[in-house]
């Protein structure tokens, strides 16, 4: 597998783009090729929480994409922002879409792949699948579009999300454009995924095979969509970052559709309520039988 020596030179054009800010969070676009948070080297210290601390030093980071990997991150500008969006990746409550160029044709217009993950320890950091040791991780996916090999055109117009692609005006040396729904958040998952379903993510620089590699200069994965309910004001808020790949510059998604877990929501609901319960308890025996959540909050 071709893979050339490792350089960290992240882009600085642009340096930093947020989408969205107020008091209690932040949404950043991350562009490929830099990393999330800080690494342990000192060339490696430039990353996107970097940048934006230096201009809101309260930043944490809530979740993390691959160096490789460019789109949208939210981020917490105070501890009980923190902890309420963690909350809701923790108990899958946000909803993800991310676009992918692949390798060849996918022939199901949609599917899933439910494969669980583990670290490759001797190979780190690639991740491999493991039925035995392996954590659950699940992917839904969708076909948008197919490129014959030999066109430099889209064969279905990726004006349309619903556009599939067909057998008969593809082969194996096409690509395919995926629009993909993690269930799950493991380490890799939607390039260990998309790899054992036999369409590596071009140019993958740990999975993909040589042509699949030398296809694409960067990843061509990019986390397109992300919702989530505000901390504050629990409001649903979905943002949206443009596909950086130029075949698809023009494509715009539909917005990203919210199909409810209720069983989710309602144990993220019930956790509230006890941790209300629990305050309301706290604070009785600390300031006396007359105190309320309710009459706080007033």
């Amino acid at each position: 597998m071709a893979n050339p020596a490792f350089v960290y030179n992240p882009p600085v054009q642009p340096y930093l783009t947020i989408l969205y800010q107020d008091d209690d969070i932040l949404v950043a676009n991350k562009p490929s090729g830099l990393l999330s948070v800080p690494g342990k080297a000192e060339e490696h210290k430039d990353s996107l929480i970097s940048r934006v601390n230096t201009v809101f030093p309260t930043a944490t980071v809530v979740h993390r994409l691959d160096m490789a990997t460019s789109g949208i991150m939210v981020m917490a500008l105070n501890k009980e922002s923190h902890r309420h969006i963690s909350k809701q990746f923790e108990l899958r409550k946000t909803k993800k879409r991310y676009f992918a160029r692949v390798f060849g044709n996918v022939k199901s217009n949609q599917g899933e792949v439910n494969l669980p993950l583990i670290c490759d320890w001797p190979n780190r950091p690639k991740q491999m699948v493991d039925f035995e040791r392996g954590k659950k991780a699940l992917t839904h996916y969708e076909v948008v579009d197919v490129i014959p090999k030999a066109s430099p055109q889209p064969v279905n117009s990726a004006a349309s999300a619903s556009s599939c692609a067909s057998p008969s005006t593809t082969s194996e040396l096409s690509e395919t454009l995926v629009a993909l729904y993690p269930v799950t958040g493991r380490s890799h998952q939607l390039r260990v995924h998309m790899l054992e379903l036999g369409h590596p993510i071009l140019g993958d620089r740990l999975y993909a095979h040589a042509e699949a590699l030398s296809m694409a200069e960067r990843l061509q994965l990019h986390a397109e969509s992300l919702s989530f309910a505000h901390p504050a004001s629990e409001d649903w808020l979905t943002f949206q970052t443009p596909i950086p790949f130029t075949a698809y510059a023009h494509y715009s998604p539909a917005p990203l559709s919210i199909d409810w877990d209720f069983g989710a929501l309602l144990s993220y609901l019930f956790q509230l309520l006890s941790f209300k319960r629990l305050i309301n308890q706290v604070l009785k025996n600390t300031i006396g039988s007359n105190w309320s959540f309710q009459s706080f909050s007033r």
